[in-house]
């Protein structure tokens, strides 16, 4: 692109830019607009996906009102959003990564709800669940218990060694029958050298904000439980 060209991407400019940080920002934007066609694409092609699986069974999960089944997990939606906490039996505390997610998501959950239905599963019982949520001050997260059924292994939230592992498992129901749709599997993809698989970015806010920083995520931060 010419530097003409370049120029007339749009009109606004702020306060003591260059002409050479407006040309290297122009550039940039023109990776934005493919980027956002890109997004655009993949989310089409992502909605476009031939039905997956059947579920194997009913799940039954411990929620806050009871047992619930996955079935019911749906109320008046077709589309059921099921993230996997790493929060095992076994850890001593909750997952901070994990944490950091539902942190953000716990206030967008209303909204959420106005499309899809949507909860969280952990493996651990679900009273010592709801005491990492009322420490962390959530308060619109429909929080489950796995730890009665195979739902975390039988979807890969769960090794066979009983590590646990981030994952979003996307339901539909149609005509009664409920079928895997979509799962964040990034993270058994190939990748490049040095690159983190970046398989629950895309609904992890703290990494989007980061994105926009001059010095970025950082080689070594990570989120934690408590700074």
């Amino acid at each position: 692109m010419s530097e003409t060209a370049e120029r007339t991407l749009h009109d606004v400019r702020f306060p003591g830019e260059s002409a050479e940080y407006r040309a290297a920002r122009n550039r940039l934007l023109e990776a934005e607009i493919a980027l956002r066609r890109q997004t655009e694409a993949v989310a089409a092609q992502r909605r476009a996906l031939p039905p997956g699986g059947p579920v194997p069974e009913d799940y039954g999960f411990e929620g806050e009102d009871g047992p619930v089944k996955l079935s019911e997990l749906f109320g008046d939606k077709d589309v059921l959003l099921l993230y996997g906490f790493m929060y095992g039996p076994a850890m001593e505390r909750a997952c901070p990564s994990c944490t950091s997610i539902i942190d953000a998501l716990d206030g967008q959950m209303r909204h959420i709800r106005q499309r899809a239905a949507i909860a969280v599963v952990a493996r651990s019982p679900l009273p010592r669940f709801q005491a990492h949520a009322k420490e962390r001050g959530w308060r619109d997260t429909r929080l489950l218990s796995s730890a009665g059924s195979s739902f975390h292994p039988d979807y890969h939230a769960e090794d066979a060694d009983g590590a646990q592992w981030p994952i979003m498992n996307v339901f539909q129901r149609t005509g009664g029958e409920i079928r895997h749709i979509w799962a964040s599997e990034l993270m058994w993809a190939p990748r490049d050298p040095g690159q983190d698989p970046r398989h629950v970015d895309s609904f992890w806010p703290l990494w989007n904000v980061l994105d926009l920083s001059p010095e970025g995520r950082g080689a070594e931060f990570r989120p934690k439980l408590d700074y």
